[in-house]
């Protein structure tokens, strides 16, 4: 992880001293810009053509692809990468986050920062629509725990129009860590340090702070990759088991 480096890329592209070759060509977002940026080598391409598909990031290393939504996107691409060489997506994560509402005079709110915690975890329900090829040799995933800035526009219904608003942008500010999963054996690095060995999905839900309808969504996702077995009944509820992630002893 480099902070000084991500630090630096996201003042030139919030001043626009950075040339931007290639860069906003597909209506692509701040956040978006930076992240690529920050993963692309000396030696790499940005927006390369791959067969019929555009790759974030390209070069001696492999494919990089940055997601911040949609996975379902990725089931037609991944197959194709992946044939040529390693593909690393990466997600990022609010761990930290300001919220700016734009009212509808057009003038900023103080920005406020938002009491929602976030961590690694947010990824799974993403990844819930391609966790057939999760386990695929070559892929590797790079969760980004970002401090940044939230722009949304008092447009929605409730709550002074902030209910159902819609986000204009992210402005990305710091680098507070990357969760890298590079094997089958390193998935359980997104659970919440604080879940217990066995658990319910109303545990983990309280834990990660998801929604029922995310948190059935993240629980498939992790026995997909085989970071949790469900292992009967407790009740009315199903019971989970976390697999040893690499370098935790077994009780």
């Amino acid at each position: 992880m480099d902070r000084e480096r991500f630090q630096a890329l996201c003042r030139e592209v919030l001043t626009g001293d950075r040339r931007r070759e290639g860069i906003g060509t597909l209506g692509e977002k701040t956040l978006h810009a930076v992240l690529k940026a920050y993963f692309a080598g000396p030696a790499d391409g940005l927006e390369v053509p791959v067969g019929p598909f555009v790759a974030d990031v390209r070069g001696p290393e492999g494919v990089v692809e940055i997601q911040t939504g949609n996975f379902r996107r990725l089931r037609e691409k991944l197959p194709l990468f992946l044939s040529l060489g390693p593909v690393t997506v990466v997600y990022p994560v609010p761990a930290k986050k300001w919220l700016v509402w734009l009212e509808e005079d057009g003038t900023l709110t103080p920005r406020r920062k938002s009491p929602r915690a976030a961590g690694p975890w947010q990824v799974l329900p993403e990844l819930y629509d391609i966790r057939d090829l999760l386990l695929a040799p070559g892929l590797r995933l790079c969760v980004t725990l970002l401090e940044l800035e939230e722009y949304r526009l008092k447009n929605g219904w409730g709550n002074g129009g902030k209910r159902g608003s819609t986000r204009q942008e992210r402005l990305p500010l710091d680098l507070l860590e990357e969760v890298w999963v590079r094997s089958p054996k390193e998935w359980g690095r997104l659970l919440p340090r604080e879940l217990p060995r066995e658990f319910t999905a109303k545990e983990f839900s309280k834990l990660a702070k998801l929604s029922p309808k995310k948190t059935y969504f993240a629980l498939g996702t992790l026995r997909a990759v085989g970071a949790v077995v469900r292992l009967g009944k407790r009740g009315n509820a199903y019971v989970y088991e976390r697999a040893p992630a690499t370098g935790e002893k077994e009780d």
